[in-house]
């Protein structure tokens, strides 16, 4: 090995090089000349020189003595310490990492038990039902243990055998040698995926696969006030876990319909009221229908189009705490579009009576009124 070359121009870098410079070079050319990457002739020598250059430019102190003596400051350097990396400046698994692009091989990777896949139920209901809550049933599919092989996946009368290629141990192991010595990389068996035993007769009814396709009836309890979106999580009620795993979650989602003529904002509702000319000019007492039945609701004279008329604790009910929101009755003023000989008569003399003079008015307007009756 060629280890009288300046140990800076083995890694490439500058002589004033920081610290996160020689890392990176180190890393780069570790990786070019690794003899597990590298097979031409020479790699390996010239992998040895980087590490040699490294690991002393990596100390302080070393780099400190080579600056100053050169080669003969830091006789000695280069051999590693018990773990065989000290002095790189990073851990075992950043090798690992530059090397093999992953994981540390050696480290166990043989199936655990794994929990099972959440599903996921899309449940309509109207909206009276959104509002007071109610339970409904409902049809839902997952996979359960083959009920014919009791989930052994093999055919009645058979047993399932040894698998030949981990010796049933659901691993394979696969030794790489390098300059670091040998090393032990477990995957988990392509050939039982894990399981450590092969299936020669599958059973007729799930064909091997343990499970069968099973549809189940499940009453839900829906909460009042939800809306749409609202998601009710059913647990244990997803797919089985694998290996002895615990089962998913099933997750219904409410999607409420609208209705006939209430709209819902958070947790009040909005109805829109047409009143005649005479009902707001000289009031009146109307019923209008609400969530819990119809209601009384005083009309009072000269009630103008955009007046909103709040009915305490006649809309949604709270999720999570006591209490409703409120109904808003929005009213608009309905001018007749067609009139009778006898309600033109009525209508002209009124207008005599009115006169025909224009004030311009600076009320609030109709949209002002509905935002502010929302809060918006």
């Amino acid at each position: 090995m060629s280890s009288r070359r300046d140990y800076y121009e083995v890694l490439g870098v500058s002589r004033n090089a920081s610290a996160d410079e020689l890392k990176r070079a180190y890393r780069r050319l570790a990786r070019q000349y690794h003899p597990d990457v590298n097979k031409d002739d020479g790699a390996e020598e010239q992998f040895k020189e980087v590490n040699e250059a490294y690991e002393v430019l990596s100390d302080q102190e070393k780099r400190a003595r080579y600056d100053r003596f050169g080669h003969a400051g830091v006789q000695g350097a280069g051999s590693a310490g018990p773990s065989g990396f000290e002095g790189f400046g990073f851990g075992i698994d950043d090798i690992f990492e530059s090397f093999f692009g992953g994981t540390r091989p050696g480290a166990s990777t043989r199936n655990r038990p794994q929990r099972g896949a959440d599903l996921r139920y899309d449940l309509r209901i109207s909206f009276e039902e959104a509002v007071f809550g109610c339970e409904e049933e409902i049809e839902a599919s997952r996979h359960e243990t083959c009920p014919t092989c009791s989930g052994s996946g093999a055919k009645p009368g058979t047993t399932p055998v040894r698998c030949p290629e981990c010796n049933g141990t659901g691993e394979v192991r696969h030794v790489q040698r390098s300059l670091f010595g040998s090393f032990v990389n477990v995957t988990t068996c392509p050939r039982c995926h894990g399981s450590g035993e092969e299936i020669t007769s599958p059973c007729p009814e799930c064909h091997g696969q343990k499970r069968v396709p099973k549809t189940r009836t499940l009453s839900v309890k829906i909460p009042p006030g939800v809306d749409d979106g609202t998601r009710i999580r059913l647990t244990g009620e997803g797919e089985l876990g694998t290996l002895g795993g615990p089962p998913g979650d099933l997750y219904v989602f409410i999607s409420v319909e609208p209705h006939e003529y209430f709209v819902r904002r958070d947790n009040d509702i909005i109805l829109e009221l047409s009143l005649n000319v005479a009902q707001a000019a000289l009031g009146d007492l109307i019923a209008v229908p609400t969530l819990d039945g119809e209601e009384e609701l005083p009309i009072p004279p000269g009630t103008q189009t955009g007046e909103v008329f709040r009915l305490k604790a006649h809309g949604v009910p709270y999720l999570r705490r006591p209490g409703r929101g409120d109904e808003l009755v929005v009213v608009t003023v309905a001018v007749p579009r067609h009139l009778d000989a006898r309600q033109r008569e009525l209508f002209e003399e009124l207008g005599e009576t009115l006169g025909k003079e224009i004030i311009a008015q600076h009320e609030r307007g109709f949209l002002d009124r509905v935002k502010e009756a929302l809060g918006l």
